[in-house]
This record gives structure tokens, sequence and C-alpha cells, in this order.
């Protein structure tokens, strides 16, 4: 893995967030508190960067949703001493599943929650001129382990040079609470899911093979000489099959031009 100052680059992300409202001439940074990780570094790097007055917090859970990672988002809110504000999702989605595809999977229902999350943050952005802060760290972002237009929508992505582990070292540094950095990392979208399950893979391996093979682009031979067939090949899938999702939509290109 990588060999990074994470404390420089704390000072380095801050000064970006700083440029980015200073280009668009926005003021609030808008950003949802899940009682993750991600999140919760997100947020602190955006009062860094801008003063607490200047960052505004949504928390938006479901019916179903954690009781636990509510009560640690509003400790992440409590420890930078933001504004926030608490808006309930389930009205909103229960209206279309409910009503029209009741059979829907938890997978889609995840998706569509996301969804919904984004489009509230994107409202109080217009409402409080501001700007969508994205919470992805670089770890999901190369192997899409996010929902297109749903977590995946931001104006900026302040950790997405991050890795999971990188993103752990700078909550530390940054002091946030001890309940946030040591839960197992969730996008809570059912009872007990938790990323790494899902994934397959510890972050800490992920993090080393993703380094290697696509920032390092260490061949096979060397990636074999440290990791199993069945994790390369686990991995390299992600990466390649979420290629999608870190591109714009693609165009065709015309056939002719005058």
């Amino acid at each position: 893995m990588r060999k990074i100052s994470i404390l420089s680059e704390i000072d380095k992300i801050a000064d970006f967030i700083k440029r980015k409202f200073s280009e668009t001439g926005r003021i609030k940074a808008i950003i949802g508190l899940s009682g993750g990780i991600d999140s919760a570094v997100s947020a602190a790097l955006c009062v860094k960067a801008l003063g607490k007055e200047n960052v505004f917090g949504l928390m938006m859970p479901y019916k179903k949703s954690s009781k636990e990672s509510l009560k640690d988002a509003i400790a992440v809110k409590d420890f930078l001493r933001i504004e926030t504000q608490q808006i309930d999702i389930s009205p909103m989605i229960d209206a279309y599943f409910d009503n029209y595809e009741p059979q829907a999977d938890l997978l889609r229902r995840g998706n569509r929650m996301a969804r919904e999350r984004m489009c509230i943050l994107f409202d109080y952005s217009a409402k409080l001129n501001g700007l969508v802060v994205g919470t992805g760290n670089k770890t999901e972002i190369l192997i899409g382990y996010f929902t297109q237009h749903g977590d995946g929508a931001c104006a900026f992505e302040p950790i997405g040079n991050l890795y999971k582990t990188e993103v752990r070292q700078a909550a530390k540094i940054l002091g946030l609470p001890s309940v946030v950095i040591e839960k197992k990392p969730t996008a809570d979208l059912w009872n007990g899911q938790t990323d790494e399950d899902e994934i397959g893979l510890s972050y800490d391996l992920l993090d080393d093979i993703l380094f290697d093979m696509v920032e390092d682009k260490r061949d096979e031979k060397s990636l074999l000489s440290k990791y199993k067939m069945n994790d390369i090949n686990r991995v390299r899938k992600l990466y390649e099959r979420s290629a999608f999702k870190r591109e714009l939509p693609e165009i065709p290109a015309l056939s002719s031009f005058k």
C-alpha cells in the first residue's frame, strides 16, 4: 500500500474545498450524515475549510434503518457542532414501493433510498445556496460500490482520492468520535448488512490489491506473489464491471460532419 502523509492530505483537501466554494460563489456545504466514517470525515474536512457555521448536515433515516447509525450521526453532529436537519424518508420510499413495486428486493429498495436522499440534499443546496458534498472514498469509487445518481451524485468528492484505510487514519487525526472510527462499515441497506461482507474482502486487503493492480499496475506474476488468485479475480471483476459508473454517459460519435 502507498505511503502518504495523511496530515498533509488533510490540509490539501481543506484548501481544495475552500477553492471550490470560492469558484462557485456558494456558501454552505450540504452533506448527508449517515453515522459512518466517510460522511464524518467529509463533514469534518468541510468544517476545517469553511467553519462550522457554513456546514449543514442532513440525517435521512428510513423506518428500518439502524437506530445506532442515527445515534452515531448525532454524535458526529454534536462533535462538529454543525446545524442539522432530520428527515424521515419512509413516506417517500413507501409511496413508490407499496403502490407500484411491492415485490422489489432489498438492493432495489436500498438504491431508491440513496437516490431519495440525494434529491433532498440537492434541494437543500438550492435552498441554502450550497454545494452537495460527496462522501465517496477511492476504494468504493474504484469498485463501483455506490449508487449512480444516489450517493454517487455530488458537486465534489473531498475524500475521493483516499482509500478506506486512509480515511480511517484521517478520522483519527481529526479526532472524530471513536464509535464512528471503530464500527464496521455499513451502507445500512438492511439489518445486519456490512460493506466487507457484501464485497467479500476486508478493506485492508481490498486497498492493497487495488493499489497494486490499478495504480502501481503490477503484472499478474507480481500480484500472485502477494495475493490469492480468487481475491485478485474478484477485485479485477469489480473494477472492470463498474467502469461505466466512473464515466460520464457515453455519447455516440457522429458519422459525418460538415
